[in-house]
């Protein structure tokens, strides 16, 4: 039942999706500011299908603050990162160089307000990345990072990117850690049916140490691993 399932939410989705794309450079072309909320349905409809046809429901628990925040999520599937427009209200989000070379889709989320990470770039990535993430929080929409750089399997634990570090000291906003635990349902080709959760924790102040706000930051948005994975933090990510 779960591949069958699974199978059923691939072919919805993603033809849903190559009709999002196609609307989403249409209105970059025509009208920008309304392509944000194609990026939103396109969020909608991908917690629809996971809901209706995966079997899969997502629990929030925790406050978000009212102004616009630095959000640091754990990253563990595709989930979380496709569900971000649905989750927060137009997030910018620090994505990786190379999907944006993506045919279409990286056009549009160019337009929508992605902030591309170049990783063998240096002090020229991050001054690209601090300029774009400025004009994002002065327009009142907040920001969001994978701050561990790449997936980690649910239930492991790994160290926390240079990058988020420099950006936290140089924007100077609180930053709202944030758990998820999508790895124990939708990793792998079939997915499983259940219930996800989404856990904010209470904003951490601007202006602490490195080794504090990233110390503070990991056991966060870990919150929701097994007991016992903080002690692998200083394995390499997977």
């Amino acid at each position: 039942m779960n591949t069958l399932r699974s199978l059923a939410f691939y072919a919805v989705f993603y033809t849903a999706s190559v009709l999002y794309v196609l609307a989403a450079l249409l209105m970059a072309w025509i009208a920008p500011a309304r392509l944000i909320g194609v990026a939103t349905k396109w969020s909608r409809c991908h917690r629809a299908c996971a809901r209706y046809i995966l079997g899969i429901k997502l629990r929030e628990i925790g406050e978000r603050p009212a102004e616009p925040a630095f959000y640091a999520l754990r990253h563990e599937t595709f989930f979380e990162a496709i569900d971000l427009p649905a989750l927060l209200d137009r997030p910018a989000v620090f994505a990786k160089e190379e999907l944006f070379a993506i045919p279409g889709w990286g056009r549009a989320a160019a337009h929508y307000g992605l902030i591309p990470v170049a990783r063998t770039e240096g002090a020229k990535t991050l001054r690209n990345m601090v300029r774009a993430a400025r004009q994002v929080l002065q327009v009142g929409r907040p920001l969001a990072i994978f701050p561990e750089g790449t997936r980690i399997p649910h239930g492991r634990a790994a160290p926390l990117q240079a990058g988020f570090a420099g950006l936290y000291k140089v924007l100077n906003q609180p930053v709202v850690p944030v758990a998820v635990d999508s790895g124990r349902l939708y990793t792998g080709f079939v997915k499983r049916p259940g219930t996800l959760t989404v856990r904010f924790g209470a904003p951490i102040p601007p202006g602490l140490p490195r080794a504090e706000i990233e110390a503070r930051v990991l056991a966060e948005i870990n919150a929701l691993n097994p007991p016992g994975t903080l002690e692998q933090a200083a394995m390499p990510a997977a």
